[in-house]
């Protein structure tokens, strides 16, 4: 058997190779997909690099900041970039190569740069609105009309942020005694659940968006560099697309986040969101009281006009009236004496027409007496003519039974008693 080496001698020669083939530093552009600070101050990191389909892992490596660095690191960056290094940022690190026989390949980060960071954020924000605009929702909220009367809004904000009090101490107890309707929709507003949460609470409003005018989305409070989560296309989408008026207050001044760029009204904090709404109410109750006193000036022009106006026309009304009582008087006159002469001629024409009525009426109802005497004889003689006492005394005879008159014999039976009536008595017979 020939020489060997042992696990740490050959760690050691890949060191040592290393070491003497590569440069000290290199500046490397990578994502982070992991982000981890211990406890004694160091941050360790993993880079890696994906495919053109944005998938696939291509390339991988751990990488460390020591803790005096990082903590130099860590505060310029946050300050330049507004964000903290987290998960799927993009960087350009300076870093240089490190074997350890133990530990093995990693990559010892010394300095980063935060424009680069900066310009990919930027990048990513551009995709996003491109897409929006293509989409055609890019303004659509920012189109939409500010209600006249903007008092019940729905507040989409964490319950314990420092903001959200600030926000509703100034709002409903605002130095114009303005009333306002307020209602949390809780959501988180830093971390990784800011996209879930604030979707979620927006579509909480959606369900009753009725019953509010506007909605409002702030933050205060929070750190500057948690702002990733509002830079998302569905959050953006759902805010562009949202029925009512979005206001957003998210906390920050330098930069706008993408739900900033398509709500419909954008301002720094949420105190700032609080008086933007005491502000236009405070337009709209200016102009309603601007509005009412021009009308009841208009109204009191109009009236004294019309107050004049009535007494012109009263004055020419009592005028004519005079005018049209004389000459009705007159008229009247005038008809009096027409209707007394029209009156005298109707009257002898009916007391003439009266006397030949009543003539005629006469000789009618002795003519009508004579003819009523005449049928009245002719009625006596029938009557006379049909008494039966007379047809008895002609030699009739009637019979009768049960004190009913018998017409006929087969009216009668065996045994009936039957009277018959004479002229002068009664038959009593039995029938056999």
């Amino acid at each position: 058997m020939g020489t060997y080496l042992t696990l740490y001698e050959l760690n050691g020669l890949v060191r040592d190779t290393l070491e003497q083939a590569l440069s000290s530093e290199y500046w490397l552009q990578a994502e982070l997909s992991e982000v981890r600070e211990a406890y004694n101050g160091h941050c360790y990191l993993e880079f890696v690099q994906k495919g053109p389909d944005g998938r696939d892992l291509v390339a991988k490596a751990r990488g460390v900041i020591w803790a005096r660095t990082y903590f130099l690191l860590r505060t310029m960056f946050e300050r330049e970039a507004g964000r903290v290094l987290a998960p799927g940022l993009k960087v350009l690190v300076r870093v240089g190569v490190v074997f350890h026989e133990l530990y093995g390949y990693s990559l010892n980060v010394t300095d980063i740069d935060p424009t680069y960071t900066l310009g990919d954020m930027a990048r990513q924000r551009r995709e996003i609105l491109s897409r929006l605009e293509a989409d055609g929702i890019l303004n659509d909220n920012k189109e939409l009309s500010l209600p006249l009367v903007m008092n019940r809004i729905a507040v989409i904000s964490s319950a314990t942020a420092a903001g959200y009090g600030d926000f509703c101490n100034q709002l409903l107890y605002n130095d114009y005694g303005l009333r306002f309707s307020l209602r949390l929709f809780p959501a988180v507003m830093q971390g990784e659940r800011v996209e879930e949460s604030v979707l979620a609470a927006l579509e909480a409003v959606m369900h009753e968006y009725e019953q509010w005018d506007a909605v409002v989305i702030i933050r205060g409070g929070g750190a500057t560099s948690d702002l990733s989560g509002f830079d998302t296309y569905l959050l953006a989408a759902a805010c562009a697309q949202f029925p009512l008026p979005v206001i957003t207050g998210i906390g920050h001044e330098r930069d706008d986040t993408v739900i900033d760029l398509v709500a419909h009204t954008r301002v720094k904090t949420p105190t700032a969101a609080a008086a933007f709404l005491v502000r236009h109410q405070l337009e709209v109750a200016t102009r309603m009281e601007e509005a009412s006193r021009r009308i009841f000036q208009a109204a009191s022009v109009r009236m004294e006009h019309e107050r004049r106006r009535m007494e012109q026309v009263s004055v020419r009304m009592s005028s004519a009236c005079l005018q049209m009582r004389v000459r009705g008087e007159h008229h009247l006159e005038q008809l009096t004496v027409r209707l007394y002469h029209a009156g005298e001629r109707q009257l002898t024409s009916e007391a003439r027409r009266l006397l030949a009525y009543s003539e005629r009426m006469e000789r009618a109802a002795l003519a009508r007496v004579e003819r009523e005497r005449f049928r009245l004889q002719l009625l006596r003689q029938r009557v006379e003519a049909a008494d039966p006492d007379l047809l008895l005394k002609r030699g009739y005879s009637m019979t009768l039974c049960g004190g009913k008159l018998v017409r006929r014999a087969s009216e009668l039976k065996k045994g009936d008693e039957i009277t018959t009536r004479l002229a002068e008595g009664e038959v009593r017979s039995v029938i056999q």
